[in-house]
């Protein structure tokens, strides 16, 4: 007899009461106590209803199969083919296991990429939100003019002629939350100014002395030779300048190598300017349009604005304070007033007396003061919030060339065909004029340097000048010479912590001037 479950001859047979079936009975003490239940009729089932049965003992015979040495071949045979098959499953299972395991994974790491991809467009949103907010003033009047159209009986193409004109276009203004960030701004600005002294990293005046010529760097085209403005990012060591070639070049100074040439221009490029420590970049162009450049990680710049808002040249791009707004100034009378990250044109402010256009802006290190230089030799100084000009500085005798605000928040200086002219914007007087070339010799620029302690000039040389006082002299350090051979030294601006100047001349040629042997080329 054998029994239910197993099959097998038992060792310690019992008899169910319910169903007379036979049973080992470890095997089904076990079910009984998992399930209690017969294991073939399903029936409910104690150890109460199994009656043990008694056998003899007698010794089990051998099967026929261990009775012959072919026979114990052939199971053994048998079970190693059995084991064969049983690992060839397991492998099957181990590689669908695999490939499981590598689809979960490709689609954990495709989810945790859509969730970083979801963050920054969440990221993008809040910021065009904020931006919305500025611009609620906008959209209000767009309002308004949508409405006007519709009880004009839809004479829209009347209201788009007006719009498709850059002195036509309705403008949001300067709304109040943005002018009380710039008061906040010139608040922080000026209280800093009050502690503000100058650095002991400085380059010395004995230095400054000893300067000459460190490097010159092709950067621009030899068909279109002259660099007409020059920019440096303080905290990269980066050098922008702007060419006739109707380019604008990234030229990063320490490894004297070019980061990235800007094309799209279509005439030269009359101004470039660095947001500071940020990642914007702006040009300001012949062709009457300023661009907005977003540069990347590994050194490119991407054009994210074109602005069209000036009917002239754009002579002049100026960035406020907070590094969220900019100023052009152009040759048409206007400059206007722009919001950074979104390209917008808040205002546009026209001169009502009649002039011919800007020549060169500036603002003053707090923010709240923008200078222009005008072709009629005028300097006006406009209040920001107001948009209303609140000086006037007359003096030079043909177009401003250049302004440049000093870092003590006191003193401006501008640049003419005819001399450079200081002035002292708390007593909005003219103290000083320096007369440094021949009638026939214009001085091209003029910049200060970051600390306030010295002055730049160039013209038919550069010339750099120790800062005085309204009643102390002005003395003059250093002369270098034009070394490109046209006489005409366009632009001039200070390294960090002045220890090396970067000169544009009407040759294709950014020159470095420092102390010598502190830059091994001499041509790179």
């Amino acid at each position: 007899m054998h029994c239910s479950v197993s099959g097998e001859v038992p060792e310690e047979p019992v008899v169910s009461k319910k169903s007379g079936l036979l049973y080992e009975k470890r095997l089904i003490e076990r079910h009984i106590s998992e399930y209690g239940k017969c294991p073939i009729t399903g029936e409910p089932l104690t150890m109460d209803d199994v009656v043990p049965v008694e056998t003899g003992k007698i010794v089990k015979p051998r099967t026929v199969q261990t009775a012959s040495i072919p026979g114990m071949l052939g199971m053994f045979q048998n079970e190693w083919d059995g084991l064969m098959l049983s690992n060839f499953a397991l492998e099957q299972q181990l590689h669908t296991a695999r490939q499981e395991l590598s689809h979960a994974l490709y689609q954990h790491d495709a989810a945790c990429r859509v969730i970083a991809r979801l963050k920054k467009e969440r990221d993008e949103a809040r910021s065009l939100l904020t931006q919305a907010e500025r611009q609620i003033p906008m959209f209000s009047s767009e309002a308004v003019i949508a409405n006007s159209s519709v009880l004009s009986n839809g004479k829209r193409a009347a209201e788009d002629d007006d719009m498709a004109q850059p002195g036509k276009r309705v403008r949001p203004g300067i709304s109040a939350s943005i002018i009380t960030e710039l008061t906040d701004c010139n608040a922080a600005l000026s209280q800093q100014r009050k502690k503000r002294q100058i650095p002991p990293t400085l380059a010395p005046i004995d230095a400054l002395e000893r300067y000459t010529q460190l490097s010159s760097h092709p950067l621009h085209r030899t068909s279109k030779p002259g660099i007409l403005s020059i920019d440096i990012q303080y905290s990269k060591d980066i050098i922008a300048t702007g060419g006739v070639d109707a380019t604008a070049v990234i030229f990063d100074r320490p490894s004297g190598q070019i980061v990235s040439a800007l094309s799209g221009h279509s005439k030269r490029v009359t101004s470039v300017k660095f947001v500071a420590e940020g990642e914007f970049f702006l040009t300001g162009s012949a062709d009457k349009t300023v661009r907005v450049w977003k540069g990347s990680e590994d050194g490119k710049y991407d054009c994210r604005h074109i602005l069209k808002d000036h009917t002239a040249e754009v002579q002049a791009v100026t960035v406020h304070a907070t590094n969220n707004f900019f100023v052009t100034a152009s040759l048409d009378n206007t400059w206007c007033f722009y919001d950074l990250s979104s390209g917008l044109c808040l205002t546009q402010v026209a001169d009502t007396s009649k002039t011919d256009g800007y020549t060169s802006a500036a603002f003053h290190p707090d923010g709240l003061i923008l200078g222009t230089g005008t072709s009629e030799a005028v300097v006006k100084i406009w209040d920001v919030k107001s948009q209303a000009n609140v000086a006037k500085f007359e003096g030079h005798v043909r177009p401003v060339t250049a302004i440049s605000f000093s870092e003590n928040g006191y003193f401006l200086a501008t640049a003419a065909h005819d001399s450079v002219k200081l002035w002292d914007l708390r007593k909005l007087k003219n103290f000083r004029t320096l007369n440094l070339y021949d009638s026939d010799t214009p001085t091209n620029s003029v910049e200060f340097d970051h600390s306030g302690s010295y002055i730049g000039i160039s013209g038919s040389d550069i010339r750099v000048y120790q800062v005085g006082s309204v009643k102390a002299d002005w003395n003059c350090i250093k002369t270098l010479p034009d070394l490109s051979g046209t006489g005409r030294a366009t632009c001039v601006k200070f390294g960090p912590e002045s220890n090396y100047i970067a000169v544009g001349s009407m040759d294709h040629n950014l020159r470095i001037f420092g102390l010598p042997g502190e830059e091994a080329p001499l041509e790179s």
